[in-house]
């Protein structure tokens, strides 16, 4: 596995980096709650204690047996040179999710980050990735992308996973910030109460078995179908 990650890679290649994980970096993810919504509409989210209780939930659920645990599978089958597993955790990964929104909102956030990224940077495995897609042999998971773009650029599965959860962070505290609303410096202080979590995420993760990919938290999820049905939406999903 790749030790010297982010340090040695060049300074050209860090901002690229940095830019792409960056939450104004338009995939569509300004778009999407992800269930979120559901339960500011219940009133179970109203400030900003709520609102970090929910998404450290979404952390330490969804994201680490979804995006999180697929970044590091990823690693480990490109190191042993079987791609096909990668398709694999695609098919896995988008089937283990119940509800339509989600589901098509991961796909559609996935297809916009490959078309930027190959964009900015074109890659092999990207450009097979984006080939299956359109061919309709795989769906399109945004961690997916992420994990065959970061692996190139040789950072470590913990930097990427850990870097993609930032992503991921900031664009939900910066989703709270306008819906709840949240105050600025509140949102800012989740972001960094986050670090501690995903460093856990990845310490817990990284020696598992693949049968855990796409598990879920029953609530989450729930409330992510049921968004579905809201009347009025500030999201998608």
């Amino acid at each position: 596995m790749n030790i010297n990650g982010l340090a040695s890679i060049p300074t050209t290649d860090f901002l690229e980096v940095i830019q792409i994980c960056d939450s104004t970096f338009p995939i569509g993810t300004f778009n999407h709650s992800f269930g979120m919504e559901n339960y500011l509409r219940e009133d179970t989210i109203t400030n900003a204690k709520e609102f970090e209780i929910w998404q450290d939930t979404f952390l330490k659920t969804q994201y680490k047996y979804g995006e999180a645990f697929v970044i590091c599978l990823v690693y480990k089958s490109l190191e042993a040179g079987e791609l096909d597993k990668v398709w694999e955790y695609d098919q896995i990964l988008t089937m283990s999710s119940q509800a339509s929104e989600t589901r098509n909102g991961t796909k559609m956030i996935a297809k916009q980050m490959l078309n930027l990224i190959q964009k900015l940077c074109p890659l092999d495995h990207l450009a097979t990735y984006q080939k299956r897609i359109r061919a309709g042999q795989s769906f399109g998971n945004p961690g997916i992308v992420f994990a065959l773009y970061a692996y190139h650029k040789r950072l470590s599965a913990q930097e990427a996973m850990m870097l993609y959860g930032y992503s991921i962070i900031s664009t939900m505290v910066q989703n709270a910030v306008r819906a709840i609303p949240l105050g600025q410096i509140a949102g800012q202080e989740i972001v960094k109460n986050t670090f501690p979590i995903l460093e856990e995420i990845y310490q817990d993760i990284k020696d598992r078995d693949e049968l855990l990919l796409g598990a879920n938290t029953p609530g989450i999820e729930l409330s992510q179908v049921k968004h579905e049905t809201q009347i009025f939406r500030l999201f998608m999903s």
